[in-house]
């Protein structure tokens, strides 16, 4: 296995290097930015090791450029901050997972091959189906060119429908993941948020994008309708 660790800290790259060595991983060191983002795209690597603070370009801003291009190689991201947001922010611009420094090489190596195992799937920062785009770091949804302005709650279903186009999802399982599983209320709260995403996203455009499929639940298309 190829590994790619970017990170300017020298006795910390070094560090990881000869940890990951003796765990049998080849591996490659970049101390930019740039210098890390170009490496990425050069080379086949099989995962990435990905510190937030770099010179040149941050960890956010080289991990979504190489997720903009189409490049899937699992990614692990170093941040000496530890915040919610920070780990939040590293998720949403396409990172697989996170470490918080200090951290335990056992522990690093152990995350490490846990996404190998996952394997490489695509994992957009920007999520797509035809012409319909959300950008769920930003919050934000598109209808080809017109923004549509959704509440939290219609975001989060939409979300939760492209990241499955073309698949069935059931009331149950649209509760579980946009609402929780705690929730009490009546499952057809599903219907009133359908209609209000196809008064929002379908009928203005005369599309047709999010399907009833009668007796299972909904699926949107995957070319959007």
């Amino acid at each position: 296995m190829r590994v790619l660790v970017i990170e300017d800290e020298i006795v910390m790259a070094e560090g990881l290097r000869r940890g990951l060595e003796a765990e049998g991983f080849a591996t490659d060191v970049a101390r930019t930015g740039p210098d890390g983002l170009w490496m990425a795209q050069e080379y086949p690597y099989d995962a990435i090791v990905l510190d937030l603070m770099l010179p040149g370009m941050n960890g956010y801003r080289v991990c979504a450029a190489l997720r903009a291009a189409e490049n899937w190689t699992p990614i692990l991201m170093l941040t000496a901050k530890d915040g919610e947001l920070d780990e939040a922010e590293a998720l949403d611009t396409g990172a697989d997972d996170y470490v918080t420094k200090p951290f335990s090489s056992v522990a690093l190596i152990a995350r490490l091959r846990a996404l190998l195992r996952r394997g490489v799937a695509p994992r957009p920062a920007v999520l797509m189906a035809g012409d319909l785009r959300l950008d769920p770091a930003e919050r934000r949804a598109w209808r080809g060119d017109v923004e549509l302005t959704l509440t939290a709650r219609e975001l989060g279903l939409l979300e939760y429908l492209l990241r499955r186009p073309g698949e069935v999802c059931s009331k149950t399982e649209i509760i579980g993941h946009v609402w929780d599983d705690a929730f009490e209320g009546d499952v057809n709260i599903v219907e009133v948020y359908v209609a209000h995403l196809r008064g929002k996203l379908d009928r203005p455009f005369g599309r047709h994008a999010i399907e009833t499929v009668r007796g299972a639940g909904y699926r949107l298309a995957a070319d959007g309708g």
